[in-house]
């Protein structure tokens, strides 16, 4: 094997104890599965071979990989084997035995082969340790959601991170589960993040952080002998995250700033903060290893991703795509009450405009749309379509005011964004007013189904993929983590605020929706439940709204490239036909769907 495709955004994991040998993940037949890479020998050998893929994999100190064995609903335990174990799909160990299937929430190996695991079961997270491949004995069990950020190099400390605006954000403790310091996250201290334990192995472990305050991201540290130490010195206006230099006396920042990205060199000893050149675009991750060697991934619009080394250590050698990738892309800024908001707009090359076009809205809410390589946006342009991707408000890459500006409630704020966007490209003359669609996935699918149920008539198609639907009954099924999200965003419990709920649903418009919608469903979707999405579809189908659906048999975050490829295929397609029919000057009347007719069902099985 010699060329690979990046499947997520994955740098080879470096063994410390041999920096030749590198753990990685990309597309294996069209599934993302985990990969070692000798890069003395330029050999790579594939490890994983499971029929949904395989996301989350890692090397240790003694160059034993590590991967997370889950099922379609991300419920499974952590597997690993030496480094020149089978060629493909060989057998794997017990990270821990006696350790209960549960979702991923963090994986710690020291050098001394000591193993921390976190994993959730249901509405609580229980943290493991034990020796690698021993039996793993019960640190503690918290209630909520919880993670693993890290376990100190001795062993000795453990940090636990809740979410960052809670009163206990991070807890640090013992093997033995007493607990060192309980750091807040919430009222004047600010929002807070753990990014893990400095490499020094000694007895006094650092812990790195990142502090919000006021409308700056600050880095920070935790020791028992000083507490926190906020270093302001280090305070930047957008989301950063950082990872510790092989030294431990500085840490490298990657921001994401404006849908691009920055690096940047602090050094904790000499309070200075000096810039690394990159070029411009996003770099989906960066990692300093020994010997001054810095491993980048970086895209931009017209580039697929690359790894790159700053010492020249051959890395696998990625896939690429045949000829040029079409479209130019254009940063376009459009007024709003919090600020401009800024859109990412990719435009064809061999069609004058206007074009029609499909906005592509990203999901989180908390994440944002980037200078980097797409595959959908690149299918969409090849096939003459602008692509708008807008950062809303609520994305990420704005600093803090811009996330948490929701002044029209949750879902139809970043709706009059879209909207706004829509309305000024209209008049630049870039898109049609009559050939305009939307297409988004997860929370981004959610914002689809709003924004055709309260602007009726104003889009001409929509795609929905792996939506909320019915924000009470998603509400209600969710995980803990949703759940917990969910209670972020509206300010309280679905109990406390029933009418908040109710007013962001997309079912409540159901009845509105006027213009054809293809909605893409999951049965073993845990995030997005497939239920809720079913009596979505029903109320579609009794107001008669024009409506198609898919259905695949995967979960919400599926590994299955072939997955892919079906909604790609089905969603351009779509499009395609809906954009490009004829321009009609009012909404076709409303009747009812005779039986049989207004929606399409098709099951793809991976």
């Amino acid at each position: 094997m010699s060329r690979f495709q990046v499947y997520r955004a994955a740098l080879p994991g470096v063994c410390a104890t041999d920096p030749h040998r590198m753990v990685f993940t990309a597309d294996a037949q069209g599934r993302c599965e985990v990969f070692t890479w000798d890069a003395t020998a330029h050999r790579a050998r594939r490890v994983t071979d499971r029929p949904g893929g395989t996301l989350h994999g890692a090397i240790d100190a003694d160059a034993y990989v590590w991967w997370f064995a889950e099922d379609a609903r991300g419920v499974g335990n952590w597997q690993f084997q030496p480094f020149d174990g089978p060629f493909t799909g060989g057998p794997g160990r017990p990270g821990l035995t006696g350790v209960p299937d549960g979702t991923a929430r963090g994986l710690a190996v020291t050098a001394d082969a000591t193993v921390a695991l976190g994993i959730g079961l249901g509405d609580h997270t229980t943290v493991r340790l034990g020796t690698r491949g021993g039996p793993g004995r019960e640190v503690t069990r918290v209630n909520g959601t919880a993670a693993l950020a890290g376990l100190a190099p001795h062993g000795n400390l453990l940090a636990l991170t809740r979410t960052a605006d809670a009163p206990r954000a991070v807890t640090l403790l013992t093997p033995d589960g007493t607990e060192v310091a309980a750091l807040p996250g919430d009222g004047p201290h600010g929002r807070l993040w753990a990014l893990g334990f400095g490499p020094a192995a000694d007895d006094h472990p650092t812990l790195l952080l990142v502090r919000e305050r006021g409308d700056r991201y600050t880095l920070a540290t935790w020791t028992a002998a000083t507490g926190t130490v906020t270093h302001d010195w280090c305070a930047l206006d957008t989301q950063f995250t950082a990872r510790w230099y092989p030294h431990g006396s500085a840490v490298l920042i990657r921001q994401d700033r404006h849908g691009r990205s920055l690096l940047r060199r602090a050094d904790l000893t000499r309070r200075t903060l000096d810039p690394v050149p990159t070029p411009p675009g996003t770099l989906l991750d960066a990692a300093p290893h020994p010997g001054g060697d810095l491993h980048t991934l970086w895209t931009d619009s017209t580039h697929p991703p690359r790894m790159r080394s700053t010492a020249g250590t051959p890395l696998p050698p990625l896939g690429t795509v045949d000829g040029r990738v079409p479209g130019t892309l254009r940063d376009l800024h459009t007024p709003g009450p919090d600020g401009p908001v800024h859109t990412l707009l990719s435009l064809p090359e061999t069609t004058p405009g206007p074009h029609p076009a499909v906005f592509l809205v990203h999901g989180g809410p908390a994440d944002h749309d980037r200078d980097a390589y797409d595959g959908t946006v690149h299918s969409l342009v090849a096939s003459g379509f602008a692509v708008a991707r807008v950062n809303y408000r609520g994305s990420t890459g704005y600093g803090p005011g811009w996330q948490r500006a929701f002044r029209d409630g949750v879902g139809h704020t970043q709706v009059t964004d879209l909207t706004a966007v829509r309305a000024d490209l209209v008049a630049r003359k870039l898109i049609r007013p009559d050939a305009t669609g939307l297409w988004g996935t997860s929370w981004g699918g959610y914002l689809v189904l709003l924004a055709l149920g309260t602007r009726p008539g104003l889009w001409q198609a929509g795609v929905a993929v792996k939506p909320v639907a019915d924000y009470v009954a998603a509400h209600a099924a969710a995980t803990p983590a949703l759940r917990a999200l969910d209670e972020r965003l509206f300010g309280g419990t679905l109990a406390q605020m029933p009418e908040a709920y109710a007013h962001s649903s997309p079912i409540r418009y159901a009845a509105r929706v006027r213009d054809p919608l293809l909605v893409v469903a999951a049965t073993h979707d845990t995030k997005c439940p497939p239920a809720q999405i079913r009596s979505y579809l029903a109320a579609l189908t009794t107001a008669g709204a024009p409506h198609e659906s898919l259905w695949l048999e995967s979960g919400h975050d599926g590994y299955d490239g072939s997955d892919h490829v079906t909604v790609l295929r089905r969603a351009v397609r779509f499009l395609d036909r809906t954009l490009r029919r004829p321009a009609r000057t009012a909404p076709p009347p409303r009747r009812p769907a005779p039986a049989g007719e207004g929606s399409a069902h098709h099951t793809a099985t991976p």
